[in-house]
């Protein structure tokens, strides 16, 4: 296995005592270098000096009333959403700890991109040396939204940004839109399912997010899901638990649950409540699992040793966009770290 998921910035991030990831000068003026944030030419003197300044010293105090004295509006909303993130990981020190007190502070002002970039490098980290290609997959569903589809029984997940490139260029880039807008159908692009005797290959295409990860009940997707779930809860939390799936909820002393997802939460919600929950919106859930606690002192003394129920759902035009920040903020922890 090589180095992977290289865009995420992990290469310039610095592990501390905890194995969590400190924020270092180079990790924060790699956001400086993207393209949405360098200056145009034309652009005052005033956003070319704050720039410069920032490029040399990513970490530096920016002067009261710079970012208002800009001359372009757009620029000046850009700078203050970004210094304000930029403020919230150097407050934090490491990554981990600015994603987990957005959660429980709350995450407004900090736009969902942040959001998924901080997942995306966590779990690159998390997932370090992993040899297996389906964890690293399963990992792409914490910052990447998925498509479902439902054929043959088996539930499968492609990216939905990949989806709907080649649902407009059929896999041939600008050639392809090109042959979609004159009315042709282009040859269809078939991606790559993974599983256990294939999955090195995604090493080979690991930024591409084109292949299919198989979540349908005892797959082994499903299960590369459930480890990459207890990895970020335990890199997390500090607390060991399993996580395995179940077909169903038969439990008289159901006492807990997490939604996986804001469509998953509110099913659950329903039928913990006891309200009505028709088929269509049951036929949403792709998965439920059981997570147990390791020890069950790290739980709340009320329900020790009571498992918490999960589950994964789709919305009703087929996507599923995972909120992993739900198990690190919603699971019934003895004390908040």
């Amino acid at each position: 296995m090589s180095d992977f998921w290289k865009e995420s910035g992990f290469h310039l991030l610095t592990r501390d005592a905890d194995g969590w990831l400190a924020v270092t000068p180079d990790f924060l003026r790699a956001y400086l270098m993207r393209p949405e944030m360098r200056p145009p030419e034309d652009a005052c003197e005033t956003e070319h000096t704050l720039f410069a300044g920032l490029l040399e010293d990513p970490a530096r105090p920016v002067p009261p009333g710079m970012v208002e004295a800009l001359a372009d509006a757009d620029a000046r909303e850009n700078w203050a959403v970004w210094l304000g993130f930029r403020d919230r990981l150097l407050a934090a020190g490491t990554v981990e700890a600015c994603y987990l007190r957005l959660f429980r502070a709350g995450a407004r002002g900090v736009p969902g991109l942040f959001i998924d970039q901080m997942a995306h490098v966590i779990l690159r980290n998390l997932l370090d040396g992993t040899p297996s290609g389906l964890r690293a997959r399963a990992g792409e569903l914490f910052f990447r939204p998925q498509t479902v589809s439902l054929d043959d029984g088996r539930v499968r997940l492609a990216d939905s940004e990949t989806v709907e490139m080649l649902a407009a260029t059929g896999g041939f880039g600008s050639l392809g839109r090109l042959v979609v807008e004159a009315g042709t159908a282009p040859r269809s692009v078939d991606l790559d399912i993974l599983d256990e005797t294939n999955h090195p290959r995604y090493w080979e295409r690991d930024s591409r997010h084109d292949t299919v990860l198989d979540v349908t009940f005892a797959a082994a997707g499903l299960d590369a899901l459930c480890r990459v779930l207890e990895g970020w809860v335990t890199h997390f939390l500090g607390v060991a638990v399993s996580i395995h799936p179940v077909q169903r909820i038969s439990d008289e002393r159901w006492v807990w649950h997490v939604g996986l997802d804001g469509e998953a939460t509110a099913i659950l919600n329903d039928l913990y409540n006891g309200a009505e929950v028709g088929e269509e919106r049951l036929a949403r859930i792709l998965s439920l699992f059981r997570l147990e606690f390791a020890d069950p002192t790290a739980m709340r003394a009320d329900i020790a040793g009571r498992p918490v129920y999960l589950a994964l759902a789709m919305t009703a035009d087929r996507k599923l966009r995972l909120k992993p920040q739900n198990l690190l903020v919603n699971l019934p922890l003895a004390q908040m770290n």
